[in-house]
């Protein structure tokens, strides 16, 4: 396993088992100069969205990075204001012209967003969502995005969606770390075909001074972080671990040399709680 190892999504498409998430990296010189030296240590999924506001600063190291486009995986996500049909083409088009890009690998609804969108009237986010989603199975059969998924979306949401949809969701990206591992969801996804991304994998930085994590690091010789992130790999999850510092953006990609036991992960399986969890989609007004 490495770096340039990949899962197969639903549809065939490969997607490298580790990203870069580049949430909180400010547009500029940071989210840049992260991408740049992602990309140095051999990183070759890259993902970012509308509302980080950090899309130009992204294409713009992935275009002076040199790098083949091929050889890239690139994801953005679609942001609460644009769930129509309409407005996701828009929006898309948008992102893509801030990217420098003629096509992204993945494209991503950010949130379900119920409550939100539920001042419009009573389920309304049901149906903002398929019109959000029908025009990114649109885009998809047009070449604008190899994949399609979403970000947040729990068992209700996905059901909600498969009433409708057309094309199944290659993707779910959730908050996922030994503190919420979101095992009835995980379980689900796995069953219907989408593969569970992890972002925050090492659970905002909550889980880097327990015991159990440090042990395993000290065994290992491995940072914390690593650990962290070798767990999620050795659960079948994707990570997106994230930095904007080189060091730790080279060390969070050395993860390929040790494998976490069956009873070390379900050592961190007990951490549940500890450092938080997911925000309810269901509850998010955001």
């Amino acid at each position: 396993m490495s770096l340039v190892d990949t899962y197969k999504l639903n549809n065939g498409v490969e997607i490298p088992i580790l990203g870069f998430g580049t949430w909180q990296s400010a547009n500029g010189d940071v989210a840049y100069q992260s991408v740049r030296w992602a990309l140095a240590a051999g990183y070759r999924h890259i993902d970012t969205a509308a509302i980080y506001g950090n899309e130009e600063s992204v294409g713009r190291a992935i275009k002076d990075s040199g790098i083949a486009r091929d050889e890239l995986f690139i994801t953005t996500k679609l942001w609460n204001d644009s769930h129509s049909y309409e407005k996701a083409l828009l929006a898309l088009d948008t992102s893509l012209e801030k990217l420098g890009l003629s096509y992204v690998d993945l494209y991503l609804i950010h949130w379900p967003n119920p409550v939100a969108i539920q001042k419009q009237g009573k389920d309304a986010w049901i149906h903002a969502n398929a019109e959000a989603w029908r025009a990114m199975e649109e885009a998809y059969k047009a070449g604008k995005t190899r994949a399609i998924g979403v970000s947040n979306f729990q068992i209700e949401h996905l059901e909600a969606l498969a009433k409708t949809q057309h094309v199944a969701p290659m993707v779910n990206q959730n908050f996922l770390n030994p503190s919420d591992s979101q095992d009835e969801l995980v379980a689900y996804n796995k069953a219907h075909g989408i593969l569970n991304e992890a972002y925050s994998p090492l659970g905002t930085g909550k889980l880097v001074n327990l015991p159990q994590v440090i042990n395993l690091s000290k065994k290992y010789n491995k940072s914390v972080p690593q650990i962290l992130i070798r767990w999620s790999l050795d659960k079948g999850f994707l990570p997106l671990p994230k930095s904007t510092h080189e060091k730790y953006i080279q060390s969070n990609a050395d993860v390929f040399d040790f494998a976490l036991t069956s009873s070390e992960i379900n050592s961190l399986d007990e951490l549940t709680g500890v450092g938080g969890f997911h925000t309810e989609a269901s509850s998010a007004d955001f």
